[in-house]
């Protein structure tokens, strides 16, 4: 018996929000299942979500997302289009894109992401536009935060398909941030003094990151029009994250402990 028999194969689950059409979930399941195919790890869990919005004045309302369990390690996709088929088609591509750079990651520093930096995509979902006295904090997670190098962060960020990812940088136990920088490449930011080293492939930033409050973090991103805020809460002493969600409602991260 060959290797591809033996390997666990996980059903690909598929759930639905709003009119998607009723070959779509079918349509979802083959094209995520052919990129499944080509792994040599085991598939432990496949999720994939399809989601048509119904304002007409969105330019891609069709959304689809997938998260893998891939022996124990999540990936995630997720992409916008203007028809539910091209939102699937984008999915296998990106899906497939996320799987090569963990790979890449994976075979050492020669192969990893941050040497082939990736902007940001343009078939990322719309942020729904809310007036700023609309806006609420819908989400706050708080979690302890894995302790990781720089590069290895980096790997969580394609991996997840993250604009940012917030973690505790194995070598100074403080919160940073590793993001996509504007004119490329990827950045790195700390709360507190900064690298001793450069980091080969990351451009850390020469600015202190500010001590604020969560409602000045609030003002300072509304003015910003940047996708978060990364800064030291002026409270704890700790690095947080307040980013824009889709739906036009603030996220925060807070580390736990």
């Amino acid at each position: 018996m060959n290797r591809l028999q033996t390997r666990p194969r996980a059903e690909v689950l598929v759930e639905t929000r709003g009119a998607v059409s009723a070959g779509a979930p079918e349509y979802a399941r083959g094209k995520v299942a052919a990129v499944l195919e080509r792994l040599d790890e085991p598939v432990l869990a496949v999720r994939v979500r399809l989601a048509q919005e119904a304002n007409h004045a969105v330019a891609r309302p069709s959304l689809a997302q997938v998260v893998v369990d891939l022996n124990g390690r999540p990936v995630r996709a997720h992409v916008a289009a203007a028809t539910m088929r091209e939102a699937v088609d984008l999915l296998q591509d990106r899906l497939a894109a996320r799987l090569a750079r963990l790979r890449h990651h994976r075979r050492g520093p020669e192969h990893r992401p941050e040497h082939r930096p990736e902007q940001r995509p343009a078939h990322r979902p719309e942020r729904r536009v809310r007036p700023p006295e609309e806006r609420q904090v819908v989400r706050h997670k708080s979690y302890g935060l894995a302790r990781r190098a720089p590069l290895d962060a980096v790997g969580e960020l394609e991996a997840m398909d993250y604009d940012f990812h917030l973690f505790t940088d194995a070598d100074s136990g403080r919160e940073s941030v590793v993001y996509r920088g504007t004119a490329g490449g990827y950045r790195l930011a700390s709360a507190g003094p900064l690298p001793a080293a450069a980091v080969p492939g990351l451009v850390a930033s020469r600015l202190g990151v500010p001590v604020l409050t969560p409602g000045q973090a609030r003002g300072r991103l509304d003015l910003s029009g940047l996708p978060f805020v990364f800064f030291t809460d002026a409270a704890t002493g700790r690095g947080n994250v307040l980013y824009h969600r889709y739906d036009g409602h603030y996220g925060l991260i807070t580390p736990a402990g």
